[in-house]
């Protein structure tokens, strides 16, 4: 099993991040690079959390091993060594091989690869990537020059730091840095700006991950929510709408000015393939122009604005799109709010739709979750579920928050989970060591990343799933993730006391920690701000708890969902009215449906009926005509070769009306013009009878 562990992890966590990316993304629309950048990004940082507690095992081994050897002989009762302070004596406690056990040497090689990959694509690969996706450029180097263009303040600011920094280290005669310390000092940098930004986030998902479940557990109270976001998503969606109708027109316009035959043409057909099809068909039919421009008389955009009109059509078609997905999936999702609502009190214990799934479910999950095992989860099962894992996810926040001020006590240990994992050291039982820091930092990884997943910055950063994420917010998550990883495992090493610098004890270090380097060359940030700072935690739970954040966005004018607010009230009252609209339109359309199918089901098989008979008596003049064409036909066909040029003509003129009373018929109009045509130049009628002779 050596090493195997780790394998298996490191093909699980590909398949996890590859599900979530094609969840949020879209891999058929969106570009290779972005869709492999986002996805290197994520699964380094997943595979950070997952193979972090088979380093611990695999350390507590070495520890006791390297014990071992360093300890005394069995008739002596001093033990001495290196790490004999934190290790029993072996002869009580025998060291065996973790199933997890990753040989000596592999771990940092991995942990130096997997960092500083992260590190690369953090801060420099696709900040690079974000500009040149988000760049309206018509070429790949016009899009690098913007991409560059963009990010030269963003990377210059940091050379300016760094050139800085090295000016006063080479000023000052007592300091002497080297390569390794110099590392250490970008190492502790960017995980002092990642510590930064973790705790924000840790400290709003420690309150509102419980929060979120303890609500809906509450009757009506996710349909109230579900009618507040359809009032703001139906705002969005008219804006969305009003938006890309602005830049259509401005696309219309420049496709007639700008010729055929114009330098810049080759411009406005890349921006026509990025609009929607209906606005290229209307479009397309202006298009036969071929008039030769003329720059003298009128005037033309430049390649600068077409770029930049462009990035509009770009953005607004991709936020179109959004919108007219999100809608739908609401609506559904109020439906079937509704639905739940409805069957609490019903008395068959039958969970009845109110609209069927336009997509078939498979016949498995039908039998197994029938309705009436959906009625028992939905209506009583669910709430009562819920409020469970509210409570322990609560108990597992406290946890939390109490180690996080707690951590740097050594003695006593106060922090929870340095007091879980060294109970079962004393006992070397490894299986309950890689469970206790899985679920540890397994819980800390959903308090942070599901707030990136939450949080929206205006229209500029939102990851909506159905595969309606744009690129660049797909990028500027793989950012956020690479930089909160790599100091959120810090933190937990931290918490555990598995961070020589937190537990002051000279034992082996974990490989994560050791390819980190020693802070001690920046004392004031390993002794102060990595130990005092995480402490804000408490302050960040309570404004959360109650929701100052929230109210202040609402001061702001940017209206969240809060119960004991009137306009909260005004737009749920609004988004109730819209998806009652929505309801009675999909009503008559199923209706009418129905209706069109109960009529065909009804008197389809009369017509057929009808149509056979009255084929069967069929008038004998019918029968004689039938027969009469048929020959004309085969006739016909014979003569088609010698009337190429006749079949020309025949296309150029009106159709004349046949006569079924004529005794003889032809099916070439040139024969039957002949036959018309009189010598003194009078035209005969087709038939020899008058239309009335019979009445």
């Amino acid at each position: 099993m050596s090493g195997a562990a780790l394998g298996l992890e490191i093909v699980f966590v590909f398949f996890l991040a590859l599900f979530l990316l094609h969840r949020y993304g879209d891999f058929k629309k969106q570009h290779r690079l972005v869709i492999v950048g986002t996805l290197l990004a994520w699964y380094l940082c997943f595979l950070i959390v997952f193979i972090l507690p088979l380093d611990v095992s695999t350390t507590i081994y070495n520890r006791c091993k390297h014990a071992a050897a360093n300890s005394s002989p069995p008739e002596s009762t001093n033990v001495t060594g290196l790490y004999a302070a934190a290790t029993p004596v072996p002869s009580q406690h025998p060291c065996f091989k973790p199933w997890s056990y990753i040989p000596d040497g592999i771990m940092p090689i991995f942990w130096r690869v997997v960092y500083w990959t992260s590190q690369f694509l953090t801060w420099i690969l696709l900040p690079f990537m974000q500009s040149y996706a988000r760049s309206g450029g018509f070429s790949i180097t016009g899009k690098i020059k913007t991409a560059l263009i963009e990010n030269a303040i963003y990377y210059g600011t940091y050379l300016l730091i760094f050139g800085a920094f090295l000016i006063y280290v080479a000023v000052n005669p007592h300091l002497h840095l080297e390569w390794n310390q110099l590392q250490t000092i970008g190492i502790a940098a960017a995980n002092t700006w990642g510590l930064f930004l973790l705790v924000l986030l840790l400290g709003y998902g420690l309150v509102e991950i419980p929060r979120s479940y303890w609500n809906g557990a509450k009757r009506g109270y996710l349909l109230m929510k579900t009618y507040f976001k359809a009032a703001k998503l139906m705002t969005e969606k008219a804006d969305a709408e009003e938006t890309l109708e602005d830049v259509m027109e401005e696309v219309r316009k420049v496709n007639e000015s700008i010729k055929y035959n114009h330098p810049l043409r080759k411009c406005v057909d890349t921006i026509l393939k990025k609009c929607p099809v209906e606005y290229q068909e209307k479009m397309g039919r202006n298009m036969d122009d071929y008039e030769d421009f003329d720059e003298k008389r009128n005037t033309y955009p430049s390649e600068k604005s077409l770029v930049k009109l462009h990035k509009q059509v770009i953005y607004s078609v991709q936020r179109h799109r959004r919108t007219q997905v999100q809608w739908q999936i609401l609506l559904e999702q109020a439906f079937y709010l509704e639905d739940v609502a409805k069957n609490e009190t019903s008395a068959t214990c039958q969970f009845v739709h109110t609209f069927q799934s336009p997509e078939p479910e498979n016949r498995f999950i039908q039998y197994l979750y029938n309705p009436t095992v959906e009625w028992y989860w939905e209506c009583l099962l669910r709430p009562w579920f819920y409020r469970i894992l509210a409570v322990v996810l609560s108990i597992f926040s406290v946890i939390v928050v109490w180690s996080e001020c707690t951590f740097f006590s050594t003695t006593p240990v106060l922090s929870l989970f340095a007091v879980f994992i060294q109970l079962a050291e004393k006992t070397y039982n490894y299986i309950y060591i890689e469970i206790a820091c899985f679920l540890s930092i397994f819980f800390l990884s959903i308090c942070v990343y599901s707030t990136v997943f939450r949080i929206r910055v205006f229209n500029y950063y939102y990851l909506a799933s159905h595969h309606q994420t744009d690129a660049y917010s797909l990028l500027f998550s793989g950012m956020l993730f690479c930089r909160l990883t790599p100091p959120l495992c810090l933190n937990f090493l931290g918490l555990t006391h598995m961070d020589s610098s937190i537990s002051h004890k000279n034992t082996q270090p974990t490989a994560y920690t050791s390819i980190m380097g020693s802070m001690k060359v920046l004392s004031f940030i390993a002794d102060g701000f990595y130990i005092y700072y995480p402490m804000l935690v408490v302050i960040l739970c309570i404004a959360t708890y109650f929701s100052l954040g929230t109210r202040c966005l609402n001061l702001l004018g940017f209206q969240q969902f809060m119960g004991d607010n009137d306009m909260t009230s005004d737009l749920v009252d609004e988004g109730k009215e819209l998806i009652r609209r929505e309801k009675r339109k999909r009503q008559r359309q199923e209706e009418g449906e129905n209706r069109r199918r109960e009529w065909k089901e009804r008197y389809g098989h009369s017509r057929e009926d009808s149509t056979r008979n009255r084929n069967v008596h069929i008038d004998p003049k019918e029968s004689n005509f039938s027969d009469i064409s048929t020959n004309r036909s085969a006739s016909k066909y014979t003569r088609a070769n010698n009337r190429t040029e006749r079949d020309r003509i025949e296309l150029l003129q009106d159709a004349e009306p046949l006569d079924f009373n004529a005794e003889t018929f032809t099916d070439d109009p040139l024969e039957a013009e002949s036959e018309r045509y009189q010598p003194d130049g009078r035209y005969l009628s087709m038939s020899r009878t008058r239309i009335f002779d019979d009445v």
